[in-house]
């Protein structure tokens, strides 16, 4: 019988409802095919990483 992995934020529970996982399919420019690139953002910049814009 196979486990279940529950992926849990570290640190301090308050700062947790703060962030929001953001993921978004980028084209590779070297092969062409599709990756997904995923990142926790602070609630806010949500479309500044969808937009590409790197801080």
């Amino acid at each position: 019988m196979a486990k279940k992995a529950v992926a849990t934020f570290a640190g301090d529970k308050s700062q947790n409802k703060n962030v929001v996982k953001c993921i978004k399919m980028v084209r590779s420019k070297k092969t062409g095919s599709y990756y997904f690139e995923e990142a926790i953002v602070p609630i806010g910049q949500e479309k500044e990483f969808l937009a590409g814009k790197k801080n």
